[in-house]
């Protein structure tokens, strides 16, 4: 596995004074911000470290190719093998067991064993989050918005250690400009970064651990042993755990880089607060959501092509989406489930703002979407790009917010199962099964209660609480942290898990 977690403080406690010493001389500091990227990868396993090597150079490669084209067929030739090669690693370490498995068991039904195909792939740690990190480069190239960066830099941006594992996914426009930057150690905003290193030290280590001991692990690892009652607070605990697990390693990694003077963008913005699917997408793991936008459906054609072809790139988008997260139908289902919830609230949201002359009798809509209508009439055609799309205030939002945060929480069982037979039979026996097997803790719903009361509470009061500290003595500072270290340590659960994305 990784670094644990005070080997990983040992780790930094090194890297950061000499990150800073050698800051000033930019390729002396960039060779030692790489090996010390490359022995943090490595810890999980050397071998692998070959990977993302290979990664770094075939996207450099690629780059260079992409810039020196002499023709747009080039530059189009040399991205397709960009592409291909990021998403054939990718595709073989991620996938090839997956589809594979799925493909013997299909001919299984026709009497064919073609056994032979089955292989075991181990799943490298982070291949999601850097092979991304390398499609964003060369597209960027690509499209003329990011001139090729040195082999060092790329090396760098692909593995540095901060959001390597578990992002967030930044794009090179937005690292890659700092590593050239020489900042100011004196204006280094080392308040804002233990903030963010303890807030997310107190979701991973006292909250995400807790929920995943006391309540969710067991349930979702056994659904048949439990019932309903278990199985609907277990699903409201993974709502709360997922959220508390991974913005709490993205408030880790924002906060380590931000003490190496680089800057990430955010990447939670208070999810569970959403009144829709869409603002919901635009508040979870926000620098994927921006990926799949501006990478995926928008080149498919967005809304470019009217209502179906909106529909069907956003279910291209939401099932590839749920498929990066990983090699497993629950992953696909659980995709699928957010584009149809997409496509349903965008439609429902339409039909409120059509207006009534727009609006079709039922048999003429019918006819119109059967496809027996040879011209257009007076039906409203969309062709515009959604992607800045502004949804109606609704007119209840709690009431929204609470439709939006039971879909999603939901959806997380497919997530969260370990199996499609696993999910089913947890959504069957959530209806079926009543009664409670274990007396829940009260503990496990006030954990509950308050994490999901404190997406609610304004960002200024936080900002403000941040610029009150930031006034205190640096001994009261340093103290006060290390106070609040303790009582992660006493109050968080013994052992703690690997973070949940670790593994995609």
């Amino acid at each position: 596995m990784l670094f644990p977690t005070m080997t990983f403080a040992v780790f930094f406690l090194i890297v950061m004074p000499i990150s800073w010493k050698l800051r000033p001389h930019p390729t002396p500091w960039k060779l030692f911000i790489l090996a010390a990227s490359y022995v943090f990868y490595a810890w999980w396993d050397w071998r692998f470290l070959g990977l993302i090597i290979a990664s770094t150079i075939g996207n450099e490669v690629a780059a260079l190719a992409i810039s020196r084209a002499s023709d747009d067929r080039g530059r189009k030739i040399a991205l397709t093998c960009g592409v291909i090669f990021d998403l054939g690693l990718l595709g073989f370490f991620k996938y090839y067991e997956f589809f594979s498995e799925s493909l013997v068991s299909l001919l299984s039904h026709l009497h064919i064993q073609p056994t032979g195909l089955l292989l075991k792939v181990t799943l490298p740690v982070a291949i999601s989050f850097f092979t991304f990190c390398g499609l964003s480069y060369i597209i960027d190239v690509y499209r003329g918005t990011l001139r090729p960066a040195s082999l060092l830099e790329v090396a760098v941006y692909l593995s540095f250690f901060p959001h390597l594992v578990a992002g967030p996914i930044v794009r090179g426009s937005e690292l890659l400009p700092q590593l050239r930057e020489q900042p100011d150690p004196d204006a280094l905003d080392a308040t804002r970064a233990a903030r963010l290193i303890g807030r997310g030290l107190i979701k991973k280590m006292i909250v995400a651990n807790y929920l995943a001991q006391a309540l969710t692990d067991p349930v979702f690892g056994s659904p048949r042993s439990y019932k309903s009652w278990d199985l609907l607070i277990a699903a409201y605990a993974y709502s709360v755990q997922i959220y508390a697990d991974f913005s709490g390693y993205t408030d880790i990694a924002i906060g380590v880089a931000l003490l190496l003077g680089v800057k990430f963008p955010p990447n939670f913005d208070r999810p569970y607060t959403a009144a829709t699917l869409q603002d919901f997408w635009r508040r979870w793991h926000m620098t994927l959501s921006r990926w799949l936008r501006d990478y995926l459906y928008i080149p498919l054609g967005g809304s470019r092509g009217g209502r179906r072809a909106m529909y069907r790139n956003l279910m291209i988008t939401m099932v590839l989406g749920g498929l990066w997260h990983g090699a497993s139908w629950n992953f696909v289902l659980w995709g699928a489930l957010h584009g149809v919830g997409l496509v349903v609230e965008r439609r429902w949201v339409e039909s409120r703002e059509r207006p009534k002359h727009a609006r079709m009798p039922t048999l003429e809509r019918m006819r119109t979407t059967l496809g027996l209508e040879t011209s257009h009439g007076d039906v409203p055609i969309v062709d515009v790009d959604d992607s800045n799309v502004e949804y109606p205030n609704p007119a209840k939002p709690w009431i929204s917010r609470l439709i939006v945060f039971h879909f999603v929480t939901f959806a997380w069982i497919f997530f969260a199962t370990n199996s499609l037979n696993d999910a089913f039979q947890y959504i069957g026996r959530l209806f079926t099964a009543w009664g409670s097997t274990v007396g829940l803790k009260p503990l496990v719903l006030l954990v509950i209660i308050a994490a999901l009361m404190a997406q609610f509470v304004p960002t200024r009061v936080g900002a403000l609480l941040e610029w009150r500290a930031s006034n205190l003595p640096p001994i009261v500072q340093g103290l006060a942290f290390g106070v609040l270290l303790l009582v992660c340590n006493v109050l968080g659960p013994q052992g703690v898990a690997p973070f949940i994305y670790f593994r995609f």
